[in-house]
C-alpha cells in the first residue's frame, strides 16, 4: 500500500519567508510582557513626573537662569553671568545670614531629635492617657505659626513674660532679654521651633519603635542588659532609617528657615537672627532685586543638596 507524502508550500520547513520551527526569533519570550509593565508603569509616574517638572524643576532651572541676570521690576533682564555671585563675596549682610543659618540648624536638628525621640520613648510605654499627651505634643504643629509667634513673645517679655518671672525665683541678676536682645533672639527662635516641631517627629519615631521586635529586647532583659544598653544596643540599631528620614527633613526645614524668624524677630534685633530664606524675602519681594535674591536662593539649595548627600553617604556607609 502506497503512502502519498503531502508537500506543504516552501518545503518542510514551512511557507516562504517563515522562521522555520526551532529556530530563534531574535526576541526574548516575555519581551513583550516587560513592554507592556514598562508602559504600566510609566502611566503611574508620568502624573507625578508632569507636576514635579511644572511646580518644581522648571522653576528650579528658571531660578539658575535669573541668578545670572540682574532681573528687577523695572525694564528688561540683562545676562551678567557670575556677577551675582561674585557681589555675594563681599556682601556683609549675606554673611550674617549664612552664619546664622548654621547657627539655627546646629542648634535646632540635635535639639529636636533628642526631644522628639525622647518624647516618643516616653509615649510608646503602656500608660494611662498616652493617646491624649501625643495629640497634645502634636497640636503645636498644625496650630498656626502667627498665633504661635504671638503667644511666645508675650511669653519671652523681658519685664512681664511669665518665662522671666519664672526665673526670677532663683536669680537675682540680670536676665535674658530673649527676643530683645541680639545675644538671646536666636536661642529664644530656637526654643520655640524646637518647640513646634517636636510632635510631628514624635510620631515618626513612635512609627519607627512600633517595628522593634520585642523578642530582641526580652533576649537582651535575659542576657542582664540594663535599660541604657537595651537603648544603645536594640533600640538605636532599629530605628536608623527612622533615624535617617527625620535628620533628613529637620536638616533641610531647619536651612529653609523662614516663617517662625519673620512673624517672631522680623531677623532682628539688628541682624541677629537673620537667615538666608528672610535675605532672599527681602532682596526679591521687597527690594525686587530678582537677580541677586536668584543667586543667593541657588546657594541655600546646593548647601541643602549637599549636607543631604553627606548625611546619604553617612547613612550608606554605617550600614555597609
Amino acid at each position: 500500500m502506497a503512502t502519498t507524502v503531502v508537500d506543504h508550500p516552501g518545503g518542510p520547513l514551512g511557507p516562504p519567508g517563515s522562521t522555520p520551527r526551532g529556530v530563534p526569533t531574535g526576541r526574548a519570550p516575555g519581551a513583550r510582557l516587560k513592554l507592556r509593565n514598562a508602559l504600566i508603569g510609566w502611566t503611574f509616574i508620568l502624573p507625578n513626573f508632569l507636576g514635579f517638572a511644572v511646580i518644581t524643576l522648571v522653576p528650579v532651572l528658571t531660578l539658575f537662569y535669573i541668578s545670572l541676570t540682574n532681573s528687577n521690576i523695572f525694564g528688561t533682564a540683562t545676562f551678567i553671568g557670575l556677577e551675582n555671585y561674585v557681589k555675594l563675596g563681599s556682601d556683609k549682610s549675606f554673611h550674617t545670614a549664612l552664619l546664622n543659618t548654621f547657627y539655627y540648624a546646629g542648634v535646632h536638628i540635635p535639639l529636636t531629635v533628642v526631644v522628639s525621640l525622647s518624647l516618643a520613648l516616653l509615649l510608646n510605654r503602656k500608660m494611662r492617657g498616652a493617646a491624649f499627651f501625643r495629640t497634645v505634643a502634636f497640636f503645636p504643629y498644625i496650630t498656626s505659626i502667627v498665633a504661635i509667634a504671638v503667644v511666645w513673645n508675650m511669653l519671652f517679655s523681658p519685664e512681664f513674660g511669665p518665662i522671666n518671672q519664672f526665673l526670677g525665683l532663683f536669680t537675682d541678676g540680670d536676665l535674658p532679654g530673649w527676643t530683645v536682645d541680639k545675644d538671646w533672639a536666636m536661642p529664644a527662635v530656637i526654643i520655640v521651633g524646637t518647640w513646634r516641631d517636636m510632635g510631628y517627629y514624635m510620631l515618626l519615631f513612635l512609627a519607627g519603635l512600633q517595628t522593634v521586635p520585642a523578642e530582641l529586647h526580652e533576649a537582651a532583659r535575659v542576657d542582664g542588659a540594663s535599660s541604657w544598653q537595651r537603648f544603645l544596643n536594640v533600640t538605636l540599631p532599629c530605628l536608623r532609617p527612622t533615624m535617617f528620614f527625620v535628620t533628613v527633613m529637620i536638616t533641610i526645614a531647619s536651612f529653609k528657615v523662614f516663617d517662625l524668624i519673620l512673624v517672631m524677630t522680623e531677623g532682628g534685633p539688628g541682624q541677629s537672627t537673620l537667615v538666608l530664606s528672610q535675605y532672599i524675602y527681602t532682596k526679591g519681594f521687597v527690594q525686587f532685586q530678582f537677580g541677586y535674591a536668584s543667586a543667593v536662593a541657588v546657594v541655600l539649595f546646593f548647601i541643602c543638596i549637599l549636607v543631604t548627600v553627606v548625611q546619604f553617604l553617612y547613612n550608606k556607609r554605617k550600614e555597609a
